[in-house]
């Protein structure tokens, strides 16, 4: 969700990102170590390997500058490891993984098709990543349902993104899907123009229909340095719109797994994600080039950055789900990256060296 862009920034919500990247210094546990704890599991108990992985990964989190959660499950051995399992975590853009979920469910049970049409109003314009906002400022655009589901999960886009999320029913229907597979811990609660008002200090939106680049901009200006800071704390105390490193990372499993949705509705939110265009430098980072990688990032310019996946091991060596999220961090996004990078790399090595196919 680039809180407010990342790679595809929109000119009319720049104010937007700035207002955001003055809040990264106020919130601050300086104490980055003592956030990392790792969580003996099961298989961790029966394999010191494992073991020593969970403190590796404890390890690299400290380059983040902020708290990081961490879950990653070796699909065909059943071996996980998991960094501050329970704790919540912003989800920003990663979230638009539930939604797909949701909303292909919808598909699946006829209650429209991929093909079918959507108009696009100005009022469907917000601000984040994305191009809708850039290409499209006046009314008479159409696209397919599949068209908005590939904008959101390529390249993130947020216009996309509440369209679809309005789509699928909205955030309790969302809700409602993962509870009914069994996924705890992963809640999807505000478009993203109300997570990204809120992140920021944004007080008082206009009806949706009424919201315009212009208007929000406006509001954005006027939130002082006291407010911005206020909200940057407040937004780190509210549960809506996170998801737990192990949470996430079971939803990615029965994703796989083919619990979630059709046959041909999972090999398409799954070919989606393997095309994603975002975060290049996260859980990509350090892989040989052709590790292939199914993703989704997630960035709000305070201290979070996030990259959720399903990495392909190659020579049979199996697949792993990897979670990495990180939160109120204190140092450059580029640092931020690096953490998940080193720590991808650290999980793919050793499921990759240490293959084990049964549980």
């Amino acid at each position: 969700m680039s809180s407010v862009p990342h790679h595809h920034a929109l000119r009319p919500w720049r104010v937007a990102a700035a207002l955001v990247a003055l809040t990264v210094l106020t919130v601050i546990p300086s104490n980055a170590e003592s956030q990392q704890r790792p969580t003996a599991s099961p298989s961790s108990a029966a394999d010191p390997g494992l073991t020593r992985l969970e403190a590796e990964i404890a390890r690299l989190a400290t380059i983040s500058g902020g708290k990081v959660g961490v879950a990653a499950i070796h699909l065909e051995s059943g071996r996980e490891v998991v960094l501050n399992r329970g704790e919540p975590f912003p989800m920003a853009s990663t979230y638009k993984v539930p939604i797909a979920v949701q909303l292909l469910t919808r598909v699946d049970s006829g209650a429209f098709k991929l093909d079918s049409m959507i108009a696009i109003q100005p009022s469907d314009l917000h601000p984040g990543s994305g191009t809708l906002t850039q290409l499209f400022n006046d009314p008479g655009v159409s696209l397919s349902v599949r068209n908005l589901l590939e904008l959101m999960l390529l390249i993130s886009d947020n216009s996309a993104t509440d369209i679809m999320l309005r789509t699928a029913g909205g955030g309790a229907a969302v809700n409602a899907r993962s509870r009914a597979l069994g996924i705890t811990g992963v809640s999807v609660d505000r478009p993203t123009v109300n997570l990204i008002a809120d992140a920021i200090g944004v007080k008082n939106l206009p009806p949706e229909n009424q919201l315009t680049p212009q208007s929000f901009g406006a509001l954005a200006r006027g939130v002082s340095p006291d407010a911005q800071k206020a909200a940057a704390e407040a937004f780190y105390r509210d549960r809506r719109d996170t998801s737990t490193p192990d949470g996430m990372a079971r939803l990615l499993e029965t994703i796989w797994r083919g619990r979630a949705l059709s046959k041909t509705n999972t090999e398409l939110l799954l070919d989606i994600m393997r095309r994603c265009e975002t975060g290049p430098n996260r859980i990509k980072g350090f892989l040989p080039p052709d590790v292939v990688v199914r993703h989704k990032t997630g960035t709000l310019n305070l201290g979070v950055a996030n990259d959720v996946g399903i990495i392909e091991l190659p020579n049979g060596a199996g697949n792993v789900v990897l979670a990495v999220f990180v939160k109120e961090s204190t140092r450059p996004a580029e640092q931020q990256e690096r953490a998940i990078a080193q720590i991808a790399r650290a999980v793919y090595d050793y499921f990759l060296f240490s293959p084990r196919t049964a549980p």
